[in-house]
């Protein structure tokens, strides 16, 4: 019998656990004489699900790897503002904090840096450090044991924004492994969000390998294949779907209504969230004293526990019914909250029972899409509105 090639499959985080891990990822891999091994860095137990893995145990980067990590990001979005003259790109930046001492001197020291870096020759320097430093952890030395000791033919990491990516990475090229990288999320090359450097680079469209060449120019057209994503694929197993009466039930539905889904973003993305929520909870109330049925089926953004939508929710409860999806919160930061096979479920039933999507650009456009279903995006600004932009 034919070797089985060994792919490593780097989870830096949770996100990856969807497109990877729940998805036919690994059985079309074996199928096709791969041996897919993950290198674990979550919480979760792979073998739950009858899935190889190797725990990663100490996972800790450079201390300075975050600083650099973050002025790297404002110099590609002061890069890009340089060569579209568009100051959209501002809009990509997070705030600097100096709510203790420790925080005000991590943000002085990132905004030396990229202040006094906001070229490609110091970009270039930037991407140097970072590597330079990581090759000095423990972490990056015990990764280089690992790979030593299991010699896979390739590493694939499941998402390019992860500083706890960037040593298996590297410990991988200085051993002559290729390596590879896939971009996560449809709008994630604009919002500069590019950690690793990898051998090769899996995107989900000739739109975004376009965008990838562009905006990191020193990545060759040679690197790039488009791939499509798992993200979706769940959206055709049709033995997902329960019927209407259980959904309805289940949820506490009225059967006599039709519904849309208002489905959230984060608060980082759109802090003016609930008031959008509003806006379509009383269009849809006027829309019912002319003799319609229309309910709102609202799914928050998996990573958002904030309470922020209490205040929308309790004034228009004769409209809107909150479904909360099944991801488990096991830290504080976004990446920190694990998606769950559950919630693959619910998310299919939601869009299966309800008749459009409305919200302000994130992906469930393209999850309605998969079931030939209406998706609507708000193209206004709410008065009074809010901005998370502190740095100009």
């Amino acid at each position: 019998m034919k070797e089985k090639i060994k792919v490593f499959v780097v989870l830096p985080d949770g996100v990856g656990l969807k497109n990877f891990a729940y998805s036919k990822f690994y059985n079309i891999g074996s199928e096709n004489n791969f041996e897919i091994v993950y290198w674990n860095n979550t919480i979760f137990d792979l073998t739950e699900l009858n899935l190889k893995e190797i725990k990663i145990k100490y996972s800790k980067p450079h201390p300075l790897t975050e600083i650099y990590k973050n002025a790297r990001k404002h110099i590609d979005l002061n890069l890009s503002i340089k060569k579209t003259k568009d100051k959209v790109y501002d809009s990509y930046r997070f705030p600097f904090s100096y709510s203790n001492w420790k925080k005000a001197i991590k943000s002085i020291i990132t905004q030396t840096i990229f202040i006094t870096h906001s070229s490609n020759v110091g970009l270039s320097r930037v991407r140097e450090k970072i590597k330079q430093n990581e090759r000095k952890t423990l972490y990056y030395n015990q990764c280089l044991e690992t790979l030593q000791k299991e010699k896979p033919a390739i590493v694939l990491c499941t998402n390019q924004r992860h500083t706890t990516a960037i040593a298996p990475l590297l410990a991988t090229q200085d051993l002559g492994i290729p390596t590879s990288t896939f971009i996560f999320s449809w709008d994630n090359l604009p919002k500069a969000t590019m950690v690793v450097e990898t051998d090769y680079y899996f995107v989900w469209s000739e739109y975004m390998k376009k965008e990838l060449l562009f905006y990191y120019p020193y990545i060759q057209e040679s690197q790039i294949f488009v791939t499509g994503t798992p993200q979706f694929e769940s959206h055709f197993d049709n033995n997902r779907i329960i019927s209407k009466n259980e959904f309805f039930n289940e949820h506490k539905l009225d059967i006599n209504k039709k519904y849309i889904c208002y489905s959230g973003d984060d608060i980082t993305t759109c802090p003016d969230d609930p008031q959008y929520l509003a806006d379509v909870a009383e269009a849809v109330r006027l829309l019912n004293n002319q003799g319609c049925s229309l309910g709102i089926i609202f799914r928050r953004c998996p990573v958002d526990f904030s309470n922020r939508f209490d205040v929308t929710l309790e004034n228009y409860k004769d409209v809107i019914v909150t479904i909360e999806p099944l991801w488990k919160k096991i830290g504080n930061e976004w990446d920190a909250i694990l998606p769950t096979q559950s919630d693959i479920n619910l998310q299919m039933n939601t869009i299966h029972h309800t008749e459009m999507v409305i919200n302000l650009g994130s992906s469930m456009v393209f999850d309605y899409a998969a079931h030939k279903k209406p998706c609507a995006f708000i193209n206004y600004d709410v008065t009074n509105k809010k901005t998370r932009i502190g740095l100009f």
